[in-house]
């Protein structure tokens, strides 16, 4: 190997240790790549992060990314999260395992309407945990449970991840959002039959509610809420998801209209008030700031890997591999996996992918089916210890009783599920490919 190549892999090494050291993402994504390209050849190769810079600053898909964040965040602080997850809980309440199944249903709802996998995982706590432990359910299936829910908005769309994956992978976002559809769907009926297999095999860890608690609520009154607090939010999803597939809105505008869907919705159900609009926008301003600070100072150091000889060498070690494309892939699943032990995933997928995506452009691998297999596995980032934020969320806002033990034998079994999910995807990429070419993306 050449020094410009050592170097290239000192740049990657270092910047895993300023990680270790608590150094932030984004600072130590700008300081490695800047000190090894100055090393390497100087401030000429730098003469372009300028303009690359510039191009992530006025992407005009990138700004769908704050505004899906506001639709998100108004849901969850005007609390019509709260109301969907409590109606769905006593609507399915009656069977073994119900409340997980409400749990999963709502994962679905507020991942297809929030996207944002702490306030998802936080909401479901706080709001359903102590409620499942004193109804008897197992403390770790109901953590686990609670968790995997949580994460599933990071596959099912409109999600930051998707709209980001498909910057990075040169897609529309529109063909990424279609792919992710089914393989989402399938995710969450896999889930769906674990809690029912559990019911089934132990009731006595996820028994049903009394009967005569669910005689309380009428069979009316439960359509009434149904109506109020679940239809609204379901038919602003599919408004949005609607409008980006079926080629009517851009993401961007459609991403507007959520926007303005959800200010809606929070005013008509009487939850609109000056603090709650002050905490969505400074909850939006956060988690924006934040993705956007890792993606500018993500820049110096792609461009310096590049400048290298990184990506050259990565291209080699893939040639080195047996099986080909199929060895290749294998090969990014399972770095991806272990790379969610200790990282992000935002900062997984603007450091591993840019290295890896040469590769399989060179093999002509079908890029919309790959993200929504790198998507998959990135979800899996959330529920994978040390490091599962999905974990240190719940934990956070976990009754007393609930210990670190139980959250993490409680999501073992959904990473293997996820598992599960990723290799049905992998073995039937139609699950991915299909919708987009069925709708002409």
């Amino acid at each position: 190997m050449s020094p410009n190549e050592w170097l290239a892999i000192s740049m990657v090494i270092g910047f895993f240790a300023m990680m270790m050291a608590g150094v932030p993402v984004a600072i130590s994504l700008a300081v490695s790549g800047f000190v090894a390209g100055m090393i390497g050849f100087g401030p000429m190769l730098f003469a372009l992060l300028p303009a690359r810079m510039f191009g992530v600053v006025s992407n005009y898909t990138l700004l769908a990314i704050p505004l899906f964040t506001f639709m998100g965040v108004m849901l969850e602080k005007s609390r019509v999260a709260e109301d969907m997850l409590e109606t769905i809980g006593r609507a399915m309440g009656g069977l073994n395992g119900g409340m997980g199944l409400a749990i999963i249903l709502v994962g679905v709802l507020l991942g297809a309407s929030t996207g944002i996998v702490g306030a998802t995982v936080v909401t479901i706590g706080l709001l359903t945990l102590p409620t499942l432990l004193r109804r008897g359910y197992n403390k770790s299936v109901a953590c686990g449970t609670i968790c995997a829910s949580g994460t599933l908005g990071q596959v099912i769309p409109p999600s930051l991840v998707l709209i980001l994956l498909a910057d990075i992978l040169g897609q529309s976002v529109g063909s990424i959002f279609a792919a992710a559809f089914i393989p989402s769907l399938v995710l969450a009926l896999i889930y769906v039959t674990y809690m029912l297999i559990l019911g089934w095999l132990r009731p006595d860890w996820v028994p049903a509610i009394p009967a005569e608690e669910r005689a309380l609520t009428s069979r009316k009154q439960l359509f009434k809420d149904m109506a109020r607090s679940v239809l609204p939010p379901l038919l602003l999803v599919m408004a949005v998801l609607g409008s980006i597939i079926g080629g009517v809105a851009a993401p961007t505008e459609a991403a507007s209209m959520g926007a303005l869907g959800a200010l809606l919705i929070a005013a008509c159900a009487r939850r609109l008030s000056r603090p709650t609009l002050k905490a969505t926008l400074h909850g939006t301003l956060t988690i924006s700031a934040m993705i956007f600070l890792i993606l500018l100072c993500s820049q110096p150091f792609s461009l310096a890997f590049r400048g290298l000889g990184g990506e050259a060498l990565v291209h080699e070690m893939f040639t080195m591999l047996p099986g080909g494309q199929v060895g290749a892939i294998l090969f990014l699943m399972a770095v991806l996996f272990v790379l969610g032990f200790f990282l992000e995933w935002i900062e997984i997928s603007y450091i591993a992918l840019p290295m890896f995506l040469p590769v399989f452009i060179a093999y002509d691998t079908d890029l919309v089916w790959l993200g929504i297999l790198v998507a998959l596995n990135l979800q899996m980032s959330f529920l994978t210890p040390p490091f599962g934020w999905a974990l240190f969320f719940l934990k956070g806002v976990a009754p007393p009783g609930v210990t670190t033990r139980d959250i993490y034998i409680g999501a073992l079994p959904y990473v293997f599920l996820q598992m599960l999910a990723v290799a049905v995807v992998f073995c039937f990429p139609q699950l991915a490919t299909w919708l987009p070419a069925a709708i002409g993306w």
